[in-house]
């Protein structure tokens, strides 16, 4: 692949020019000077950069998405040759959320056991944030904005989040008309969730105020929305049967969560083992085949 695009796929892994340029040992103004001749060979704008952030166009966010999934070919092809592919076989250990692995994870399995028969799977379900390499995970599934280097990941779809609450704690404590309103209302998130950094009508908000309960688990988060504790900021595929039926509601429906959240495949090296990559497009076949793409756009 051209090293350009490369380092345009490294920039935005990197969420800025000089992380990427610590890891490929060039400066800054370097990495800026190859990323604008990249720009200027495709004749569109790739990337907004101010002294404070970097964020993707529009244009930008769908090249690196095919970026992304080209290198990932590439790594695989290359273990293939080098005697790191072949067949999908032996130990593969995978992380992810609690929520995610038993709703979009787990009842894909049985079609991915069945075609690798050969594969050892072991599954991690946890909210916390592991150390992939000290704990050995071959593929962790990750929702955040950014994935720090030194890890590498593949983008796999947007994940909208929406604030919601039931009915009954609305009828108890009012609903909200303004961001400004959740300040007198029952916050619920994990412990590494807060603060909420929220977007609509054209502007940011950021809502930065203490859970009403104290926990690691997003899936007792979702339990005490249900239950009527308080307001919640929640993946709109984690929710989207609660809202059906009416036992969510949404809450400033003007508002969600920011868009740079997104669901990664996340890996240890830069050529994933084939198990890895093999559950991975397992995964996006089973999705893009149902409704669970709605919110994972």
């Amino acid at each position: 692949m051209d090293p350009d695009i490369a380092l345009f796929v490294a920039v935005v892994d990197a969420g800025s020019l000089s992380a990427a340029g610590r890891t490929a040992g060039i400066s800054p103004a370097m990495v800026s000077k190859r990323i604008a001749r990249l720009e200027a060979r495709l004749g569109v704008r790739l990337l907004v950069r101010t002294t404070r952030r970097l964020d993707l166009t529009g244009p930008g966010e769908r090249f690196h998405t095919d970026a992304v999934a080209i290198l990932a070919t590439l790594a695989e092809a290359e273990a293939r040759v080098s005697g790191r592919g072949g067949t999908p076989a032996g130990r593969l250990r995978v992380a992810a959320p609690t929520s995610f692995g038993r709703m979009l994870i787990a009842p894909h399995l049985a079609g991915f056991l069945d075609r690798y028969s050969a594969v050892e799977l072991e599954m991690d379900l946890s909210d916390a944030m592991i150390d992939i390499a000290a704990e050995r995970v071959d593929l962790a599934i990750r929702i955040a904005a950014d994935i720090p280097p030194p890890l590498h990941a593949r983008r796999l779809a947007s994940s909208r989040r929406v604030l919601c609450a039931s009915p009954a704690y609305l009828l108890v404590h009012g609903e909200p008309k303004t961001p400004a309103d959740l300040e007198r209302h029952r916050l619920l998130a994990t412990v590494d969730q807060l603060p909420w950094r929220l977007s609509g009508r054209g502007k940011a908000v950021t809502v930065d105020r203490p859970s009403h309960v104290r926990t690691n688990s997003s899936d007792l988060i979702r339990e005490l929305a249900l239950g009527g504790v308080g307001v919640a900021l929640r993946s709109l595929w984690d929710v989207r049967g609660a809202l059906a039926a009416g036992a969510l509601v949404r809450v400033l429906p003007d508002y969600e969560g920011s868009a740079r959240v997104a669901i990664h495949a996340v890996f240890p090296t830069v050529t994933p083992l084939a198990a890895a990559v093999a559950l991975v497009e397992h995964l996006i076949g089973c999705w893009r085949g149902g409704a669970a793409l709605e919110g994972m756009e």
